[in-house]
């Protein structure tokens, strides 16, 4: 499979420009280049936004709440956004939310967790549990239905939805209808082809992967954490169904495709949709890339299928 050419327009025009790789940042640096992302990703509509503050483990987690058109209550959606644990935020993952919103007909309750540097592991995926154990209690006053939910996210907030199905099934509870992972980072520490075959060229790098696992792990060792590393839990059996994208040139992609075969193993039904021409990032690209639209639609229609039983 070759490169989409708007995939590849793109990261032309980014090199033209001179854009650095994360792992050459700062910080700082690197949450302000993740904003420019807002600008690649068309202008959806939605019902009804708000914002609104959650209780969480060390404070008060900030979560936007989107509204589809309609009657409820609707399915609900936690969305975990992207960007490695130190970048993204509730602003970048705002038209993706809008659009998933619509195309599942649900309530999309997109989550600010705490980040990276400034808070290492275990903080964000405990954010993300507490938030998704609030939603599932308050359902009546959210007024959406507790029996359909979904958790989600992408690359990192990836990672974090894989995460909280399995602190959700080694706790028991929240029960967990569903689980969307968009190119999903579950292994922090395992060699793939994919890291070095999409390690250099396709906007993610194997470098800038490793920034920031710097930043978000206190220590080496815990890549061996099912909850920093979800592929490596000692069991996958009992967790939601799930819908996994991959990306064909990412360094992610036999990571997502690993752990789509381990639920599969497991007795977990699975649907995976693969992109094979498509790069790591293309779901925050949806006013750049036409074949993004088309991933949403996908996965909104085996989200969909999923909760209708």
């Amino acid at each position: 499979m070759t490169l989409d050419a708007q995939a590849r327009g793109l990261l032309d025009a980014m090199a033209a420009q001179g854009a650095k790789d994360f792992a050459e940042m700062t910080v700082p640096e690197a949450r302000e280049m993740g904003m420019a992302f807002i600008d690649l990703q068309g202008e959806p509509e939605v019902a009804d936004v708000t914002d609104r503050v959650v209780p969480g483990p060390a404070g008060e987690i900030p979560v936007r709440v989107y509204r589809p058109a309609g009657d409820g209550p609707k399915p609900v959606i936690l969305y975990f956004h992207g960007g490695g644990w130190v970048i993204g935020s509730i602003e970048v993952a705002d038209k993706p939310c809008r659009l998933l919103a619509n195309i599942v007909d649900a309530v999309v309750v997109s989550v600010g967790y705490r980040k990276a540097p400034e808070d290492v592991y275990p903080a964000a995926p405990d954010d993300c549990y507490a938030a998704t154990a609030w939603v599932a209690e308050h359902a009546a006053e959210l007024g959406v239905d507790a029996t359909r939910l979904v958790v989600a996210g992408d690359s990192a907030g990836g990672n974090l939805a894989a995460a909280v199905t399995l602190m959700a099934r080694d706790r028991g509870g929240p029960a967990i209808a569903h689980q969307l992972l968009i190119y999903p980072a579950v292994d922090a520490g395992g060699e793939y082809v994919s890291r070095v075959e999409n390690g250099e060229g396709y906007l993610l790098t194997k470098s800038a992967m490793d920034w920031f696992y710097s930043h978000y792990l206190s220590s080496p060792t815990l890549v061996e954490d099912p909850y920093v590393s979800p592929l490596r839990a000692a069991s996958h059996a009992d967790l939601p169904p799930a819908t996994v994208i991959t990306a064909g040139f990412d360094p992610l992609r036999d990571e997502g495709d690993a752990y789509a075969a381990a639920l599969s193993g497991a007795g977990v039904p699975v649907t995976h949709l693969q992109n094979p021409s498509m790069i790591h990032g293309f779901w925050w690209l949806a006013g750049a890339i036409g074949h993004t639209r088309g991933s949403y639609e996908a996965a909104g229609a085996a989200v969909r299928a999923a909760l209708a039983g």
